[in-house]
């Protein structure tokens, strides 16, 4: 199978879901369990150089790749509506802040990045990409492209271009997001040939 294509594939949870999950109710669980994940990754770092990886980003990433587009984007929006509720979902929260004060905050453009990188990963495993290494490797290479963009630029809105920027929301974190990457590219084409072994 070629890495570029035009057609529709199916995404992993379509591989893998129970009758029951075709359903409306089975999408609203999706949906949650998503959010849920995205909670606990969020909770979760491990120590690393420079800083501390979060998984936060590989979730949103393989949310799209597993879920597809429209599902991926429903959970980051629910998480989204959950944090803006005030709900202490996010990073550092809430001792670093709740609600839309921590969204509007330095991590902001970040979180809008979670949408589009959520989408941009589900649109190319919706055409196959994450069924290959190379595939993989390219969607989430994209996918963290469309996250870090409108988080650069709101960061940099807000506390100035003078500043250094991208040592602060970009440089620190490429080695954890090269790790998460080839991590990713590695277990999805894997669990898709189990997949095609159990069709």
């Amino acid at each position: 199978m070629t890495v570029f294509t035009a057609s529709r594939h199916p995404v992993l949870v379509e591989a893998f879901e129970h009758a029951a999950l075709r359903g409306t109710a089975g999408k609203i669980a999706l949906v949650a369990a998503g959010s849920l994940a995205l909670t606990l990754s969020a909770k979760l770092a491990i120590p690393f150089y420079p800083v501390p990886m979060s998984f936060q980003t590989l979730v949103v990433l393989v949310l799209g790749v597993a879920f597809g587009p429209r599902l991926a984007v429903a959970a980051v929006l629910f998480y989204l509506m959950q944090g803006a509720a005030g709900l202490p979902v996010f990073a550092g929260s809430p001792e670093r802040g709740v609600g839309l004060a921590y969204m509007t905050g330095p991590t902001g453009g970040f979180l809008v990045g979670f949408v589009f990188a959520a989408a941009t990963t589900g649109w190319l495993a919706r055409r196959g990409w994450s069924r290959s290494v190379p595939g993989m490797a390219l969607a989430m290479a994209a996918g963290t492209v469309a996250l870090y963009v409108p988080g650069i630029l709101w960061l940099g809105f807000l506390i100035g271009w003078d500043k250094p920027v991208l040592e602060y929301g970009l440089w620190p974190f490429l080695y954890g997001d090269a790790l998460k990457l080839a991590i990713a590219a590695i277990a999805a084409p894997a669990a898709w040939r189990v997949v095609d072994r159990m069709r």
